[in-house]
């Protein structure tokens, strides 16, 4: 993973560049790669991997590495040295705590649980989220749900857009929003959550650009104006604030905002929350321009309350460690089907001898139904035992002793398609770069199109 809190936003923008096919071609590039979920916000870039064995972790980071390096142009090198990794029980207790809110710039932040979520319904539909995944990120927001609902914890409802326009307010002679002219650059769920704060703010003069075209239909169901090539320059000459939150590949120049606000004497605030920058840093050394970024977010950020944080630290922490246990008791079911498919397979077989002896007759139903019964109750303390010995990571040794008492081997289940959930028998993985059997996380940056820059 690479985020705000190891590596500064530009290398993390340029770690992100055309990072919306890396899921898909992971998958399709390599064996070692079972599933994928891409987690990008504007100060974050993560990859969620699954590896088929504990073996394949390296080689599944090495493909992630080789994908990150295609579609950024940066070398492989670089890559690799800017992505940590994590695996195991560490990645689960990453993601509770990244969809809780607590490793974002604005510590409770509320918008990421939503980014979260849209993770792996973007998964899911390009078919890269494997059922080990599945549950992973379907219990991160469960537990964000639970954190949100019984602490303190981002109650203020603070949120990058939020402090922002805290910032933009302490800077402006004139704090009243419902006073102030916007425009809003962009059209996906960022700009949506943008458009929301205003209004409460009272703010009613938001005008929209989206170099997609996409703007009328954003205004239709949110309000504002819709822009267009003809209309932007003349908004933004009248502008008080301009919010950038899109991430195209067009942004504002220096030199064109100097020429459409000739002879103003209107000061003007530009908040740019777009990783990739909608305007060009140079903006800041505009006369009358105050330019604001991410990182002037982040280090006006408040801090929350230390209680508050330390209830919701052991709210995740307990969260990651039952999922990780119901987990590995989990990992042993294919263990128990293969001994229960095994013992029913010499029962039936006894059986068949009696049928063949004695044919269908009523003696013959009450020895299968006692023997059955039998079988039943004598599986009974293995199918405990290996759920207990599971718990506690033992669970190879439950496979050593079927195969060696029985001679039972024990196959691991095949990838299932993402309408199932098999038994989940690979490695977690997570970090700057993550790799490994089960889940693998990578961070860095946005994806390349606006709707999925627009996740702040």
């Amino acid at each position: 993973m690479a985020t705000h809190a190891d590596i500064d936003l530009e290398t993390v923008a340029q770690l992100s560049n055309g990072s919306s096919g890396i899921a898909t071609s992971a998958l399709a590039g390599s064996p070692a790669v079972k599933g994928a979920v891409v987690l990008a916000t504007c100060n974050r870039y993560e990859i969620y991997g699954e590896a088929p064995h504990a073996d394949d972790v390296e080689a599944a980071r090495a493909a992630l590495v080789g994908q990150i390096s295609d579609s950024s142009g940066l070398s492989e090198q670089l890559v690799s040295r800017s992505f940590s990794t994590r695996t195991g029980p560490e990645v689960t207790e990453h993601l509770f705590a990244v969809s809780s809110g607590l490793d974002s710039a604005v510590v409770g932040e509320r918008e990421i649980a939503g980014q979260v979520r849209r993770a792996l319904i973007t998964a899911q539909h390009e078919g890269t989220a494997s059922a080990g995944l599945v549950r992973l990120f379907q219990a991160a927001s469960k537990t964000a749900k639970d954190v949100g609902a019984q602490t303190a914890l981002g109650s203020r409802g603070l949120s990058i857009v939020s402090v922002a326009l805290d910032l933009a307010t302490d800077l402006s002679e004139e704090t009243d929003w419902s006073k102030k002219k916007v425009v809003v650059f962009g059209t996906g769920a960022y700009a949506g959550a943008t458009m929301a704060l205003l209004r409460e703010r009272g703010c009613r003069d938001i005008a929209v650009f989206s170099s997609s075209g996409r703007a009328a239909t954003f205004v239709a169901t949110r309000g504002g104006t819709a822009l267009d090539g003809d209309t932007l320059h003349a908004a933004v000459a009248a502008a008080d604030v301009m919010i950038g939150c899109s991430g195209s590949d067009t942004r504002v120049e220096a030199a064109e905002l100097a020429q459409v606000r000739a002879g103003s004497t209107q000061p003007l605030i530009a908040i740019d929350l777009a990783l990739t920058h909608d305007f060009d840093p140079a903006v800041g050394e505009l006369d009358g321009v105050e330019l604001l970024t991410l990182e002037s977010v982040r280090l006006a950020a408040p801090q929350e309350q230390a209680e508050s944080l330390a209830q919701a630290s052991s709210m995740v922490s307990g969260a990651a460690q039952a999922f990780e246990q119901e987990r590995e008791a989990r990992s042993v079911d294919s263990a128990i089907v293969a001994l229960r498919r095994h013992t029913m397979s010499v029962l039936d077989a006894e059986m068949e001898k009696v049928r063949a002896r004695h044919g269908c007759t009523a003696a013959a139903e009450e020895v299968e139904f006692a023997l059955r019964r039998m079988v039943k109750q004598l599986l009974h303390v293995p199918t405990v035992r290996a759920r207990e010995l599971a718990s506690n990571g033992q669970q190879d040794d439950y496979v050593a002793a079927l195969e060696t008492l029985y001679g039972i081997t024990v196959e691991q289940p095949a990838a299932a398609s993402k309408a199932e959930c098999p038994v989940d028998h690979s490695a977690l993985a997570a970090g700057t770069l993550t790799t490994a059997t089960g889940h693998l996380q990578d961070s860095a940056g946005p994806h390349k199109n606006e709707s999925r820059r627009n996740s702040a």
